[in-house]
């Protein structure tokens, strides 16, 4: 009776595990349903079995072998394993969303100035920003850490001293993991920027300042010479 009893919990014991194991198992990632992939992980073991698999849109892309202690690729040879890795990757990556190029302070030409490149809705982090002038690339950039957006990505800017001079033309090139070509935006010093007023304005000024007097003095010496003749 002994013997038969602990067949019994035995067998029980293996139905529990067996039945932990298919419940671990039915834990899968969540994909909406609006994505153009959906990838899947499995891993699960007990005392007896286990399992690791990875699968990708339904099709099962690799799985574990305890036996051999290796993985195993069940795709067949025509199946192009570089661009299968790369569809892997643009799962977990989002290419950056925005990227605005402005300067810190209201433009005035031979006046120091920063130039800003802010660069958000990325992930992973970082980005590499490279700035140009007139072509040609510049150093001396500098770059903050990431930060976290609410939707999980991320964002980070740029700046880059510079004194602003008509016709100039700088561009920050924007690159990410999920980029296959730099994003790149592009920032010209125009005539509408403020120039240094220089000395035609205050003699204008003057000229005109003078010639009013006089004519305030001449109107005041007629009036005088007026007054007396009545």
């Amino acid at each position: 009776m002994k013997s038969y009893f602990t067949v019994f919990v035995n067998k029980l014991n293996h139905f529990i595990k067996i039945k932990l194991l298919l419940l671990f198992l039915s834990c899968v990632l969540c994909v909406s349903a609006d994505a153009l992939h959906s990838d899947i992980t499995v891993t699960g073991c007990s005392d007896s079995d286990g399992e690791k698999m990875y699968g990708l849109d339904g099709e099962e892309v690799a799985y574990a072998d305890f036996n051999k202690k290796e993985m195993i690729d069940p795709q067949p040879p025509f199946i192009d394993p570089e661009a299968l890795i790369l569809c892997l990757m643009c799962l977990c990556t989002d290419a950056p969303s925005g990227v605005m190029i402005y300067t810190r302070d209201e433009v005035e030409f031979g006046e120091e100035n920063t130039l800003i490149c802010h660069v958000t809705g990325f992930y992973p982090a970082p980005v590499n920003v490279s700035w140009t002038k007139n072509g040609q690339k510049v150093t001396g950039s500098s770059i903050n850490t990431p930060y976290p957006n609410k939707d999980g990505t991320f964002k980070q800017t740029s700046r880059l001293q510079f004194t602003p001079q008509l016709g100039d033309i700088y561009s920050c090139a924007v690159q990410h993991l999920a980029l296959t070509e730099p994003l790149t935006k592009i920032y010209e010093v125009e005539a509408s920027a403020r120039s240094d007023p220089g000395v035609g304005p205050s003699v204008f000024c003057g000229v005109g300042l003078t010639l009013g007097l006089l004519g305030v003095a001449a109107g005041t010496f007629f009036l005088v010479k007026g007054n007396e003749c009545s």
